[in-house]
């Protein structure tokens, strides 16, 4: 077998899947909707229940999403509070 195909074997392997509250599977580039209020730590700010958050990317943790969102910066959520869009 190739060098190349082992190594995306590997890759595929080592894949995390992340699931939102309802355990659909997310995906980078997905768009996501809070399911409850979420104090942001070090903004000041509260992200509101139905907020959508747009394009985000999976981060290697089963339970953590990146994302932005106007305002905060480096904005890392919970998959627990995220339903896929």
């Amino acid at each position: 077998m190739p060098a190349s195909e082992l190594a995306a074997k590997r890759a595929a392997d080592e894949a995390v899947e992340v699931r939102d509250a309802v355990g659909n599977l997310l995906a980078d580039g997905d768009q996501v909707t809070l399911i409850k209020d979420l104090e942001v730590k070090g903004a000041g700010q509260t992200l509101k229940q139905g907020t959508l958050i747009k394009s985000i990317r999976l981060t290697g943790d089963s339970q953590e999403i990146d994302c932005k969102y106007p305002g905060i910066k480096g904005l890392v959520l919970r998959a627990e509070f995220v339903k896929k869009r």
